[in-house]
């Protein structure tokens, strides 16, 4: 059996004209340090002209997989972040990751080939048709694997999705741009399937809706319905959201654009607010709540936009952005379901509230703090500068959440349907 050497990282940096000296004298420095680590055999350079500029490429050798995951998070990740804050738009970085095709030795007699279409295999899934390369179901067991096998085997896209997105931040969207995306699952899959879990939990109540299979509760006395009736009668006299529909107006203003006035009478008004009030206070919640997801949507490319505006010389492309974007809410969704799965599991066994409390706040500031980092590990600028725009991308998002959440809420009232 060969022993095939671990994988190669290959960085190359284009580098203007007047910055060659600098840095080639920093990439000998880079390679100097890389030979000094444990997960590196060895690091070497060469130089190639592109284009009236100078390119030089770095090759790292790695130990394994595992030593080169430690390394991409920790100094390939400090190596980028370097070249952007020393010398800014004078060197452009780009990285890839290659490894030893070890079918390419393997006697033809012995080399696996597709079922389907008899082509020589490579991998898991024939290059030539894509079907995956498995013998035919014979069992039950194995139709049910095939069924739910991402959920099923620790190895799968699934799991190998969720552990980096959840640990390390930035991890996934640098692999995708980077080109390494066979082993993760499609980011706009991985967001849509974390969303629908999320609001299927978070909006799940055993008890209510699947009311048939608890025990049924006892009816209230005599003397709790008088309480409940009392209480009814004090909300009531408060006044609900839509009682005062005569009142629904809009009054003439120069604060207020006329389209608005024109689109919105007040005859209108009263009609939505009619309508509203027939259908109750917790429809109207409910039809809210449908907006939410979409309105999630409709941030994305907002601040996908603001990303291209805090890095306009990163000679990224729109949807770069955006795909940052789509992992961090893919991530804001799976650390609130896991929050929710654990407040469930603690009031089962009856667990300490302040601990239960203080391990949910914990995550909570973790949120921002993984939002940094990934800024960090994608963008690859120094500190201070990530802090600065990271600040302007708070207010930014919490400004764009604001208006989408209030845009779901608008179109929920005015989309109810007539009575």
């Amino acid at each position: 059996m060969s022993n095939y050497p671990g994988p190669l990282y290959e960085t190359s940096f284009v580098i203007a004209d007047e910055a060659v000296a600098n840095v080639e004298s920093w990439i000998e420095d880079v390679l100097r340090r890389a030979r000094l680590l444990d997960g590196i055999e060895f690091a070497r350079s060469f130089s190639t002209g592109s284009s009236g500029h100078t390119a030089r490429t770095c090759q790292f050798q790695a130990l394994d997989d595992n030593a080169l995951d430690e390394l991409i998070d920790g100094f390939f990740s400090d190596l980028d972040a370097e070249a952007a804050e020393q010398f800014g738009d004078d060197v452009v970085v780009g990285s890839r990751t290659l490894r030893v095709d070890e079918t390419e030795e393997l006697p033809l007699d012995e080399s696996p080939t597709c079922l389907n279409c008899g082509t020589r295999l490579r991998g898991q899934y024939c290059g030539h048709c894509g079907q995956r390369s498995r013998n035919r179901l014979i069992s039950i067991w194995q139709l049910l694997r095939e069924a739910f096998g991402d959920l099923l085997e620790l190895d799968s896209r699934l799991w190998r999705t969720v552990v980096p997105l959840l640990t390390r931040p930035g991890r996934l969207t640098r692999d995708y741009l980077e080109g390494r995306r066979a082993r993760y699952m499609p980011p706009f899959r991985t967001y849509l399937v974390l969303s629908v879990i999320f609001f299927l939990v978070a909006f799940f109540d055993p008890q209510q809706d699947l009311s048939l299979f608890f025990e049924p509760e006892t009816p209230p006395t005599a003397e709790e319905l008088a309480d409940i009736e009392a209480d009814d009668g004090v909300a009531s006299s408060e006044g609900g959201l839509f009682d005062n529909c005569d009142k629904a107006s809009i009054e003439a203003d120069d604060d207020v654009p006329v389209w608005v006035q024109e689109r919105f009478s007040d005859e209108r008004l009263k009609q939505i607010c009619e309508r509203n009030k027939a259908r109750g206070n917790e429809n109207v919640a409910d039809a809210i709540l449908d907006n939410v997801p979409i309105a999630l949507i409709v941030l994305l490319p907002i601040m996908a936009l603001v990303l291209k505006l805090l890095y306009p010389l990163s000679r990224r492309y729109f949807v770069e952005h955006l795909l940052f974007f789509v992992h961090f809410h893919a991530f804001f969704f799976l650390i609130l379901l896991l929050q929710i799965m654990f407040a469930r599991v603690a009031n089962w066994l009856s667990l300490a509230g302040v601990i239960s409390t203080i391990i949910i706040v914990a995550t909570s500031f973790y949120i921002p703090v993984y939002l940094y980092k990934a800024m960090r590990h994608v963008y690859g600028q120094g500190h201070m500068v990530t802090i600065v725009k990271y600040l302007m991308l708070v207010v930014a998002y919490a400004t764009g959440a604001m208006l989408t959440m209030l845009g779901a809420f608008l179109f929920a009232l005015i989309s109810a349907p007539p009575t």
